[in-house]
C-alpha cells in the first residue's frame, strides 16, 4: 500500500509543466480512433484512466503506436490508426478500471454500432450512475443493459441498435451526458441536438472542430449532423488546469511563494479556479501563447494571505473535479467559504463532501457539512492526521497539499488511486516537499519506443 508522508514547507519557487489534459485525452484516444487517417497525439495523458480509453479504441479496431513512454506510467506521444467510423466487434469485455469519463463516453460512441459489446470497471466506478447516459441514449433507440449490482450501474451490456436524432435537454450540467449524446449523434441519421443548463466543458466541441466535424451552437443548445468522417489531424494535448489546481492552491496559501505552471490548458470553461482563488486574494497572471482550438499558455501566481469566498451557484459545473483542493485552500483562508449546490460530489470516486469534512476536521479545520456540499470557516492552524484517500485520487493529492501547512507529519494513506490521473505527482510533490527549484527537479522523463 503506497502512501504520502507530508510535512509543512516556508517556501515553494517553482516553474515546471504538468501532465497532459485528463479530458481531451480520453477525447483525442476516441476520435482519433473514429477518423479517416493516421493521428499523431503529443502530450496524452499516461494515466490509467487514459490508458484505459486508448485501449478500448484498440480493441475496437483503432490501433495505435507508442512513439515515447513515461516509464512506469504509459504512453506520451503515439500515432492513433482510425478506421473511418468503422468499428469493430471487440474480442472481450472491455475494462474502463476506474474512467467515468472513459465509459460514459464509450457508451455514447457504442450506442449505435451493429455489434453487442460490455463495459465494466473497477468497484468504485461500478458503484457510480450510468442512467445519466443510458437514459438519453435509450431515447435514441439505444439498448443497454445496467448489470451491475446497484441499479442503473454498471457492467453495461450495450446490444446492436440503429438511432435516431433526439433533441435532449439535459436534467443537469454534464459534459460526459452531453459529450455522449454528441457522439452518438454520429451515427445517427439527421441532427441530434443537446441542450445543457448551463454552460460545461466544450473540449468535446473543440476537438471535433479541430478533426473538421461539424457542430452548431445557439446559446446553451449544441447540434451535430450524423454520417460526418473525423478528418485525420495531428493534436497536442495541453496541461491539465485540474492538476496543476493542486500546486496553485499550495503557492496561493504561502505568502512570498512564486509558482509558474507552463503549458497548461486555459479553455474559458476550466478555469473557474483561478477566478476563485482570484477572489480570495492570490496574484495571479495568465498569459495565453496559443489560442487556436484548446488555449494553452502560462500562469504564474504569487502567494497570499487568502480569505474566504462564496463558489457561485454557474462556476460549480466547471469546478467540480477541484473542489476538493479548494476546500483546502479554505481551512488556510480567514473567514468563511461556502459550497453549495454540488451534491455531484458525492457520487464520484467517493462521496467527495463526507470524505473531505472529514479529512479536513480530523486535520483541525472548523468545517459544517450540507447535503450539497459545505461551510469551512478557515484560520485554525492545522495539524498532522492520518488521512485515507479511500481509493479517491482528487482527495489523495488535496490533502497531500493541506500536509504542506499543517503541523507535524501528515500521512495519506492509499495513494495508488493517483495514477488514474496524475503520473508524477508524487515526483513533484518530492520536489515540493524538499523546497527545490531547478527545472530538472520536476522534469517527467520520457524515453523513445519507437
Amino acid at each position: 500500500m503506497s502512501e504520502f508522508r507530508v510535512k509543512a514547507i516556508s517556501k515553494l519557487q517553482a516553474e515546471f509543466s504538468v501532465p497532459g489534459d485528463k479530458s481531451m485525452s480520453h477525447r483525442a484516444a476516441i476520435l482519433g480512433g473514429l477518423s479517416n487517417g493516421v493521428c499523431t497525439v503529443r502530450n496524452f495523458l499516461p494515466s490509467e484512466d487514459c490508458v484505459n480509453t486508448l485501449n478500448a479504441m484498440k480493441a475496437l479496431g483503432a490501433p495505435h503506436e507508442v512513439l515515447d513512454t513515461l516509464p512506469g506510467y504509459g504512453p506520451v506521444n503515439l500515432r492513433i490508426h482510425g478506421q473511418s467510423m468503422k468499428l469493430s466487434q471487440p474480442a472481450a469485455p472491455i475494462d474502463c478500471g476506474n474512467a467515468g469519463t472513459g465509459m460514459r463516453l464509450l457508451a455514447g460512441l457504442l450506442a449505435g454500432q451493429d455489434f453487442p459489446t460490455e463495459l465494466f470497471g473497477d468497484a468504485s466506478l461500478s458503484s457510480r450512475p450510468m442512467g445519466r447516459i443510458t437514459v438519453p441514449l435509450g431515447q435514441m433507440g439505444a439498448n443497454i443493459e445496467t448489470r451491475g449490482e446497484k441499479p442503473g450501474c454498471a457492467p453495461l451490456y450495450i446490444h446492436p441498435a440503429k438511432l435516431t436524432p433526439i433533441t435532449y435537454e439535459m436534467p443537469m450540467a454534464s459534459a460526459q451526458v452531453k459529450s455522449a449524446v454528441l457522439l452518438a449523434g454520429m451515427f445517427a441519421e439527421g441532427k441530434t441536438t443537446v441542450i445543457q443548463p448551463a454552460e460545461t466543458r466544450d473540449h468535446t466541441e473543440r476537438m471535433l472542430a479541430d478533426f473538421r466535424v461539424s457542430t452548431r451552437r445557439e446559446g446553451n443548445a449544441i447540434s451535430i449532423f450524423g454520417g460526418q468522417i473525423p478528418e485525420a489531424c495531428d493534436f497536442t494535448v495541453p496541461g491539465d488546469i485540474s492538476s496543476a489546481a493542486f500546486w496553485l492552491v499550495a503557492a496561493a496559501a504561502l505568502p512570498g511563494s512564486r509558482l509558474l505552471i507552463k503549458d497548461v490548458g486555459l479553455n474559458p470553461t476550466r478555469t473557474a479556479i483561478l477566478k476563485v482563488l482570484s477572489r480570495m486574494g492570490a496574484h495571479m497572471t495568465e498569459i495565453v501563447h496559443s489560442s487556436e482550438g484548446e488555449p494553452i499558455g502560462n500562469i504564474e501566481i504569487h502567494g497570499a494571505e487568502l480569505t474566504g469566498t462564496t463558489l457561485f451557484i454557474d462556476e460549480i459545473p466547471n469546478l467540480i473535479d477541484e473542489i476538493p483542493v479548494i476546500a483546502v485552500a479554505a481551512a488556510l483562508a480567514r473567514g468563511r467559504t461556502i459550497i453549495r449546490n454540488a451534491k455531484e460530489l458525492r457520487v464520484k470516486e467517493t462521496d467527495r463532501i463526507t470524505t473531505v469534512v472529514n479529512g479536513l476536521r480530523a486535520m483541525g479545520a472548523e468545517v459544517d457539512e450540507f447535503e450539497d456540499g459545505m461551510e469551512i470557516t478557515g484560520g485554525r492552524p492545522l495539524h498532522a492526521a492520518t488521512i485515507d484517500s479511500c481509493g479517491d485520487h482528487r482527495i489523495a493529492m488535496a490533502f497531500a497539499i493541506a500536509g504542506l501547512f499543517a503541523s507535524g507529519e501528515t500521512v495519506i494513506r492509499n495513494t495508488e488511486c493517483v495514477n488514474t490521473s496524475y503520473p508524477g505527482f508524487s515526483h513533484h510533490l518530492d520536489a515540493i516537499r524538499h523546497e527545490r527549484s531547478q527545472a530538472s527537479d520536476f522534469s517527467l522523463p520520457t524515453q523513445a519506443t519507437a
